[in-house]
Order: C-alpha cells, then sequence, then structure tokens
C-alpha cells in the first residue's frame, strides 16, 4: 500500500529537515537522553503524534522502563527504545525492545539511535 503523495512529500521533507540536527548530535556525541530528546521531536514534527497526550517517556515495564510509548486514544500502540545517537545498535538492544513489546502485548517497537531505525 503506498502513501499518499501529500504525506509522502510531508515525510520527507521533516526527515531532510532533521537531518542536520542528527549530524550535529552525531559529532557531538550527546548522550541517550539527548537523543531521546530529538527522537520526540522527530515524532512529533515529522509524524504528527502529540508529544503531549500521545508520547509518553520512561513508559515503566515490569520494574524497567522502555524509553518513549505511542498512546493513541490512551491506548498503547507502540514503544521505543532509543540509545544514544553514537551507539551501534547490537542484538542485545534488539532483545531488550522485542521483551519490551513481548511483556506489554504489543505488536510494534522500535529499536533507535536517532540516526538508525
Amino acid at each position: 500500500m503506498a502513501l499518499p503523495k501529500k504525506i509522502e512529500d510531508r515525510l520527507k521533507r521533516g526527515i531532510k529537515r532533521y537531518q542536520p540536527i542528527l549530524s550535529s548530535a552525531k559529532s557531538r556525541d550527546v548522550n541517550e537522553s539527548d537523543t531521546v530528546t530529538i527522537i520526540k521531536d522527530i515524532l512529533s514534527d515529522v509524524f504528527g503524534y502529540d508529544k503531549y497526550s500521545e508520547i509518553t517517556s520512561e513508559y515503566s515495564i515490569r520494574g524497567t522502563y522502555c524509553d518513549l510509548a505511542i498512546k493513541i486514544d490512551n491506548e498503547l500502540r507502540m514503544l521505543i527504545e532509543a540509545k544514544a545517537i553514537g551507539s551501534e545498535l547490537k542484538d542485545g538492544f534488539v532483545k531488550q525492545a522485542v521483551d519490551y513489546a513481548a511483556n506489554q502485548g504489543i505488536e510494534w517497537v522500535v529499536l533507535t539511535n536517532g540516526d538508525i531505525w
């Protein structure tokens, strides 16, 4: 299923706008917390999520925390595990993200360092 042209163009513009921000963050080797801030802005500005009602930080899962969660109509839809932008996304991080989703019965989980999704 193809995206409508209008949405495709909006996503391309938004992603292009964040490329210099991500490059700068990577060159400065920002930490995970600062990377999460950029990711939240991308989710809001590019993908249209409301950062005050649909994006939740530090979502609690069985005594641990996933960095971000997306809730739509107050229902959990997606978990996002973030690492610092300079971090390599290792297999252990994939397992961590998948375990978070499995523990919550969530179909969608994202692992990202802001640069790689």
